[in-house]
């Protein structure tokens, strides 16, 4: 068997995390209202309107699911939308106060999946696994990847 290059290690880890359900949420539905909500804090983060089309963009999606996608959460509470305020045609997303604290909870549990996953990591490598991953993410953002 020959080795993966680490091009392929990165895109076999990325479809390896992107089929895994979580147990808690055995529908989905919970799972697709943070994918969502964090679509949106991230588009934020990087001073990006949370357009249906950008949100589609970061998830990558058609626009009608994500479309489908923003109801969701904005009918659970989770997301508001409102006119935006360089173009009234045009609706920007933005999080709630309680899909802010959804997103804290879902955190809460990413990051005690990680511990788990690295119980026998030194905190040494874990942060250099961290900076590893964001350097990636970083990247490419400026590539337009």
């Amino acid at each position: 068997m020959t080795s993966q290059g680490p091009g392929q290690v990165l895109f076999h880890f990325v479809r390896h995390w992107a089929r895994r359900p979580v147990a808690a949420d055995a529908g989905g539905d919970q799972g697709r209202l943070v994918l969502v909500c964090e679509a949106v804090q991230a588009l934020s983060q990087r001073g990006i309107p949370a357009t249906v089309n950008a949100i589609a963009h970061d998830i990558g999606i058609d626009q009608s699911g994500a479309s489908r996608l923003i109801k969701s959460a904005t009918a659970a509470g989770y997301l508001a939308a409102t006119a935006s305020p360089a173009d009234g045609r045009r609706r920007e997303t933005s999080l709630t106060p309680e899909g802010r604290s959804m997103l804290d909870q879902a955190h809460r549990w990413q990051e005690d999946i990680f511990a788990q996953l690295t119980t026998d990591w030194n905190d040494t490598k874990r942060r250099d696994f961290q900076q590893a991953m964001t350097d990636l993410m970083d990247r490419s953002y400026a590539m337009g990847a």
